[in-house]
């Protein structure tokens, strides 16, 4: 199942017989003193707040953002994306070129040189075949690793000594870096998961006691409370911070009022606070609510299959049976004219959100400059008279052959969304189409549990709300989610992503061009017209481009999140700020 799509929770048996090294806990609050403001907290201590608890800390098994989070902070790629979307070496000695003899001429294979000065941190040396191992690993299907589809068109991986690996693509490659960087290609020790690498693979002990090459080592789980210290066997320079204190399940407002407000913490990860919220908590001075824009979208699914009607399987939603309004493009254009984005992304999201009406919005040079669908009732209202939709005994509500124009709209429970239910249903009563808002909690509603039918994949509703995106600079895996192929059904227990029952050959011919050519110019302007098409089709109705909003206290320094990888993928250079002398002796 793509990563995007594979947000479910582990049980709390994950962390039973939990064993680790001892750490000194006096610094540290306590489960019942935790909320309290503290008079005076350890500033060689970094305090972490998400919004949800880690369930593993291997990457390739994650069950959702924070578990890459975490892992972020004791594992490491051969290279990742800065801010800029350019390539930067973690774990390379380099970034493979044509001059340097790294990159083959026709993009068929590639050759990492690694640092040889790297030790995992137990002490063993990190070689080429921890990278051969972490490959094998995650294509084992055996394994069922999250991040597979990164790897999907790799012939093979081989060690041509202990620094450098050859990666053999299937074919020419233009999307040669996506294996083994960011946060999908962090690499693994061989000699911790060797016995691990099947079915038993989630047994591993070491997916809960990581043993990495990043700036920090895992130490213990104390009261719920994930513990690291400083790695003495980092390749690079040593961090500031004596230990680092990642704390999950913290509510984002509950986590930004302790890091922007009471000065109990000094990051929370993306705070989706409305816009009087962050107004409140930042007008304490205490910190600052970093804004990074990347390629995420929040976004209305409109389904043109039918979720009330089955097929001789049982399956609902199936493309088999078309919706009997949703599947018209008129009735679809209509509705994305009918919904103000503008209000919705000015009034619920301020400084975190900006219209849009594409669904690839970055790296720039995907982008296309038309705005699709504009906010108009009037031209809605048209469109829906024009597709034969009238309102025929005066109830309010459009209607065609006996069937009235109703849909169920269902998003997770969150206050942004359900304020964002309340505007679509009021934008669409006026144009004549009722809403029925439904809510769904989290963990079903992002669930990979065939069994949950709740679930986006499922899409047992007519609408539905939520946010996606691509986690990398290139968007071959993210625009791939639209392939007629790649469409989540029963057959596949709904494990596909394209969840929005969308198939367009023209779509397909473009994306299978795009993975063959080397061009980038050429390359960028295939991406642009998948681009437009889904805009034109309204295979998905984009409202705001999301940022990730951190909050950041005042304290810290060195914080330079990237779109491209997890936030703590520079966590080595945060430095606590120190107060100057003079700021110390002001009464």
């Amino acid at each position: 199942m793509t990563r995007s799509f594979a947000y479910w929770l582990l049980g709390a048996s994950l962390f039973l017989g939990l064993s680790g090294c001892s750490v000194p806990t006096a610094n540290l609050p306590t489960g019942s003193d935790a909320g309290e403001p503290q008079a005076e907290l350890d500033p060689t201590v970094l305090r972490l707040l998400y919004s949800r608890t880690p369930t593993t800390l291997n990457p390739h098994l994650a069950n959702g953002f924070q578990d890459f989070e975490a892992s972020r902070i004791v594992y490491e790629p051969l290279a990742t994306y800065d801010p800029d979307g350019e390539l930067v070496p973690v774990l390379a000695a380099e970034i493979p070129t044509a001059e340097n003899g790294g990159l083959a001429q026709d993009r068929r294979s590639v050759t990492w040189r690694l640092r040889s000065d790297v030790r995992w941190s137990d002490g063993e040396p990190f070689t080429a075949a921890d990278v051969v191992f972490t490959y094998e690993f995650i294509r084992n299907p055996e394994v069922a690793a999250v991040t597979a589809e990164y790897y999907d068109a790799i012939a093979k991986v081989e060690a041509l000594d202990q620094q450098r690996i050859k990666i053999t693509f299937k074919q020419p490659n233009p999307s040669w870096a996506l294996p083994f960087t960011g946060q999908n290609g962090l690499i693994i020790p061989e000699h911790r998961f060797a016995d691990y690498k099947g079915l038993n693979a989630r047994e591993a002990p070491t997916n809960l006691q990581p043993v990495g090459t990043g700036p920090y080592r895992f130490i213990t789980v104390a009261d719920g409370r994930w513990i690291f210290a400083p790695n003495e066997q980092y390749w690079g320079t040593s961090p500031d911070f004596k230990l680092v204190e990642l704390q999950g399940g913290i509510p984002p407002y509950v986590a930004a009022k302790r890091v922007l407000k009471t000065g109990e913490a000094d990051f929370a990860h993306n705070i989706q606070l409305e816009v009087d919220e962050r107004r409140e908590l930042l007008a304490a001075g205490q910190g600052d609510v970093i804004t990074t824009y990347g390629a995420y979208v929040e976004r209305i699914m409109l389904n043109p299959t039918d979720p009330n009607q089955e097929t001789e399987t049982g399956e609902k939603s199936s493309r088999a049976h078309p919706h009997p309004f949703l599947s018209d493009l008129k009735v679809r254009q209509a509705i994305a004219y009918a919904i103000d984005r503008d209000a919705i992304a000015t009034q619920l999201y301020g400084r975190a959100g900006r219209t849009t009406s594409q669904l690839l919005v970055a790296p720039t040079k995907y982008t296309v400059d038309t705005n699709f669908y504009p906010y108009n009732p009037d031209q809605a209202n048209t469109l829906l008279d024009q597709a034969g939709w009238k309102d025929s005994n005066n109830d309010g509500i459009r209607d065609k052959d006996g069937t009235e124009m109703k849909v169920v709209f269902q998003t997770s429970i969150n206050p942004v969304r359900q304020k964002t239910q309340e505007m679509v249903k009021a934008d669409l009563k006026a144009v004549g189409i009722d809403v029925e808002i439904r809510r769904v909690l989290v963990d079903s509603f992002f669930s990979a549990d065939p069994a949950e039918t709740r679930s986006i994949n499922h899409f047992y509703a007519d609408m539905q709300e939520y946010n996606a995106g691509s986690d990398s600079p290139d968007p071959t895996i993210y625009m791939s989610w639209w392939l007629c192929n790649e469409i989540a059904t029963q057959e596949n227990q709904w494990q596909k992503p394209n969840n929005a029952r969308y198939c367009n050959p023209a779509y397909d011919k473009l994306w299978q061009a795009a993975q063959k050519e080397m061009d980038e110019e050429k390359r960028a302007q295939l991406f642009q017209q998948m681009n437009q098409i889904l805009s034109q089709d309204v295979a998905v109705l984009p409202l705001v481009r999301r940022a990730v909003t951190n909050g950041v206290s005042d304290r810290l320094s060195g914080v330079d999140p990237t779109p491209w990888d997890a936030s703590t993928w520079d966590i080595g250079t945060w430095q606590r700020v120190e107060e100057s002398a003079e700021a110390e002796s002001d009464p």
